[in-house]
């Protein structure tokens, strides 16, 4: 699908010149050369639906919930357009010509997600998947939890392993002296989970490798898990396995494209949202009086254990923690001032975070900063948690896309196993990507407090 909106983008300019110009060629005459622009268009259209989450595999919308997703992503590409327009003429594209693009542009694009929710099975995309092992690591894939989660894959069947204890309604095979790979072909199975719960002179490495062979794709349960639910399992991996498994890779050049993208995106950032902390600043001052304090600074941990002060706009009463005993936020928590509560829901509070970014203190994405009170508790009682802090904290981040406000030792646990996953596959690449779908987050109050 994104293939035919892609194309579909390519092709707006093309038949909005025609349409209003008869020909490209005259067009190119008047103008100068449509390719450039085209793919310009093509270029920050795109960008806008993937930051509204119209491209998210293991996100199923409804065709009206697309529309309006659709809608937005072209209203805010428009404005980028414009933007760019205005800072450099020689790329503009003729008021009405635009006009006609965007309107080509949209019918195609909601006929094309109509189509497709209409006449596509969304089974067609998933993998095909045996689980070797049918006991307490087995269901860990049965009791997936996020609907969003299981949309990747689909259990054929799952073989008692040697040593397991079938755990789980879902019934088990009969091997009747077949092979896992005779099994596995008979099932259409494309891929072989193995999670087993004991493999130490259990793994029937001759099977898998005769499978492997045939062409089925065998992988460990952590990859597997890693792979559909964009989080590391901390109750399941081993610090063998942390050592051993890909990622977690840095260097120089790593740091330097990192802290090179957090300067351009936070000054652009400064740039362009200047006004609205000035709106911020004002209504603050309304509500609360001019002798409040707009701002607040809390003491938070960075990278390597590193305290520093974060900045935000202040959404609390000023006698939020009148005893200084660090609270966690709640849901509808009273300490919140009207004001605030509509900064916390667009994450408008955490603007004066740039400064921190722009200091070296935090990244753009990365794990959420906490407290040094939080974090000296979560330490003692989360294996793994300290690994969090072998990158800088960021203003957004994978867990913060993926899982709703933390506000408990749990909530804490589901985090981190998303922060890991991050760390472990950090990649400029991602950190653009986490960018862009935090517009949804914001723009669709997901998981604000």
């Amino acid at each position: 699908m994104a293939g035919v909106e892609l194309a579909i983008l390519f092709s707006s300019v093309y038949v909005a010149g025609f349409i209003v110009l008869g020909s490209a060629a005259e067009g190119e005459m008047l103008f100068g050369p449509v390719a450039p622009k085209a793919l310009l268009v093509t270029a920050v259209v795109l960008l806008s639906l993937i930051a509204m989450g119209l491209y998210q595999f293991h996100q199923r919308l409804y065709f009206n919930e697309a529309v309006v997703r659709v809608l937005v992503g072209l209203t805010l590409a428009c404005l980028a357009l414009a933007v760019l327009f205005y800072a450099y003429p020689p790329i503009l594209i003729p008021r009405h010509i635009a006009a006609v693009a965007i309107a080509y542009a949209l019918i195609l694009l909601l006929l094309v997600r109509y189509v497709f929710v209409r006449t596509v099975d969304e089974h067609v995309f998933r993998r095909t998947t045996l689980v070797y092992g049918a006991g307490d690591r087995a269901a860990s894939i049965t009791g997936i939890r996020r609907r969003a989660d299981r949309r990747g894959f689909r259990v054929v069947g799952r073989i008692a392993a040697l040593g397991d204890t079938v755990v789980g309604d879902q019934e088990v095979l009969r091997t009747d002296g077949r092979s896992i790979a005779d099994i596995a072909i008979e099932k259409g199975a494309e891929e072989i989970v193995v999670a087993m719960d004991e493999r130490r002179g259990n793994l029937p490495i001759r099977e898998l490798l005769d499978a492997r062979l045939k062409g089925i794709d065998v992988i460990d349960l952590l990859e597997f898990l890693e792979r559909e639910t964009g989080k590391i399992r901390i109750d399941l991996v081993s610090p063998g396995w942390l050592i051993f498994s890909p990622g977690f890779r840095r260097s120089g050049f790593r740091a330097f494209a990192k802290r090179a993208l957090d300067i351009t995106v936070s000054s652009l950032m400064l740039i362009f949202t200047w006004p609205i902390m000035l709106l911020v600043a004002v209504a603050i001052k309304i509500e609360d009086g001019f002798s409040a304090p707009v701002l607040y600074k809390q003491e938070r941990v960075g990278q390597g254990n590193t305290p520093f002060n974060v900045v935000k706009f202040r959404s609390m009463g000023e006698d939020a923690e009148q005893d200084g005993q660090a609270v966690w936020a709640s849901q509808n928590d009273s300490r919140v001032t009207r004001v605030g509560n509509f900064l916390r829901k667009f994450r408008l509070d955490e603007l004066p975070q740039i400064f921190n970014v722009l200091a070296g203190q935090m990244s753009i994405v990365g794990p959420r900063p906490e407290r040094p009170e939080f974090v000296r508790e979560l330490e003692e009682n989360i294996p793994y948690y300290s690994e969090r802090h072998v990158v800088k904290p960021g203003v957004t981040g994978w867990a913060q896309l993926k899982y709703t406000y933390g506000a408990s030792e749990e909530d804490a646990v589901e985090k981190l196993q998303y922060d890991l996953y991050y760390i472990k596959n950090q990649t400029v690449f991602l950190d653009m990507l986490i960018m862009l779908q935090t517009v949804e987050v914001v723009l669709w109050t997901k998981g604000a407090r």
